[in-house]
């Protein structure tokens, strides 16, 4: 219960919404809060080597998809952000997804799948998306049945599971792969394994605020969130009503993934924050307040495969 009380603590001393200022919290709130870091330092899943290489084949494999338009990397590009830059992406339909696609990156990590937290587990939300005639219109079934007409996929699953496809493996192979997909070796996550100058003082003091004023309450352990469910529009209405619960998305890479929230809504990082501190917190933030979260924020970008994320072109 230490984190709450000295967030309010700080708080305090940070906000003031009839003066517009840059504020440092003073050396005793600096000291308290470096007590315990709400944050862990991501590192990567041991996962079986020949079961994610089968994975990353399916992943980007558009017999997965009833027409065979599109497959899993088609809205979540590997080579970029691991999500796509639309507010909402198009259905098989030709009509806009209801919610924006939130990246892939690091999602194994989250405790439940999906914006509304439908699924437990990454073998269920890709049962769920498969079976979704907005998203891929097939079912595990109808991929089985092409997939064992490819000799050399046959053999894939023959090497990782010891039999041909089937259901279990399949959906395994593909939670597998997004198990590989985490993203370490951020700046900050260097800063808290001891590399003092892995962050500069200005990102610093953002850290500070952004644990000062609260938005640690939501956004902590080794995710920086995915780990609960909040509601949003606590103080002041914050996007598109619907749904109005949702599982809190990770902050990892947000610097990367823009549009934000769940409606593709906020345009810019600096956006975001600024709604979230009134919307969420009932804080009315100030220019320098803004610039030095997002200072923080920036510092979440990791690694994929040895290469920093970066938005989509």
């Amino acid at each position: 219960m230490a984190i709450p009380l000295l967030a309010l603590a700080a708080a305090a001393f940070l906000w003031n919404p009839m003066e517009k200022r840059t504020v440092q919290p003073p050396p005793h709130v600096t000291a308290a809060l470096d007590w315990q870091h709400p944050i862990g330092i991501l590192r990567p899943l041991a996962v079986d080597e020949r079961r994610r290489a089968l994975g990353e084949r399916l992943f980007a494999d558009t017999r997965l998809s009833g027409d065979g338009s599109r497959s899993c990397a088609s809205c979540h590009d590997l080579r970029t952000n691991g999500a796509t830059r639309n507010w909402r992406d198009i259905g098989l339909d030709g009509g806009r997804l209801p919610l924006n696609t939130a990246t892939v990156f690091n999602a194994a990590l989250n405790f439940r799948l999906g914006w509304q937290g439908g699924a437990r587990s990454l073998e269920e939300k890709a049962e769920a998306l498969l079976r979704n005639p907005a998203i891929m219109g097939s079912s595990p079934e109808t991929v089985l049945a092409r997939l064992g007409q490819d000799p050399s996929l046959v053999a894939a699953f023959r090497g990782a599971y010891g039999r041909p496809p089937d259901r279990d493996a399949l959906l395994d192979a593909l939670a597998t792969f997004q198990r590989s997909l985490l993203t370490p070796g951020s700046r900050f996550d260097r800063w808290l394994a001891g590399e003092a100058d892995a962050i500069t003082q200005e990102e610093q003091e953002g850290y500070a605020l952004f644990r000062g004023i609260g938005c640690v309450a939501c956004h902590q352990g080794v995710n920086v969130g995915g780990n609960l469910f909040q509601r949003h529009g606590i103080f002041h209405a914050l996007a598109r009503p619907e749904p109005e619960v949702l599982r809190v998305p990770s902050l990892r890479n947000v610097a990367v993934t823009a549009p934000y929230f769940h409606d593709g809504s906020a345009a810019t990082l600096e956006g975001a924050v600024r709604g979230m501190g009134l919307a969420q917190l009932n804080l009315v933030l100030d220019g320098g307040q803004v610039a030095l979260i997002v200072a923080f924020l920036r510092t979440l970008t990791g690694n994929y495969r040895g290469i920093p994320l970066a938005p989509p072109p």
